[in-house]
């Protein structure tokens, strides 16, 4: 099954794909978030072939939403509408983008090329992170 991780946000959205196999996560090009987002996600479904769609939920680190996460809720009812067919689900994404942050700095990268990848690579570990989890049910339950 060919998944998408995207990290919602109010000027970039940050994209991810699986392989078929659901063993890794691919970083895609930043989406802008200019009123033209649900089209070019929906475009990005259509060619790959997506089955599901797996948006981060920033939750409080108590576990409660906040706003942010209320327009993340907004943005997941409008991406389901328009994605009629293919499932759109969320997760828990607390503290990808510090993760993500702090392995853009390990590589060294500058301010400029870290606010640059941060969306993406923050897209890349919510979908490795689901993945991970789906796989772990799998094994519990036996399957393949």
């Amino acid at each position: 099954m060919i998944i998408v991780g995207l990290d919602y946000g109010t000027e970039r959205i940050g994209a991810a794909i699986s392989d078929e196999l659901e063993v890794a996560a691919h970083p895609l090009p930043t989406i802008e978030t200019d009123g033209q987002e649900l089209d070019r996600i929906a475009e990005l479904v259509k060619e790959r072939r997506v089955e599901l769609v797996v948006v981060g939920m920033p939750l409080r680190m108590n576990g409660t939403e906040g706003i942010q996460a209320r327009k993340v809720r907004g943005f997941v009812k409008a991406l389901a509408r328009r994605l009629a067919g293919v499932d759109v689900v969320t997760t828990d994404e607390r503290l990808t983008t510090a993760q993500a942050e702090r392995a853009l700095s390990a590589m060294g990268a500058s301010a400029r090329t870290r606010r640059q990848n941060v969306d993406r690579m923050a897209a890349q570990i919510i979908l490795q992170r689901y993945m991970g989890r789906r796989a772990a049910q799998r094994g519990r339950e036996g399957g393949p």
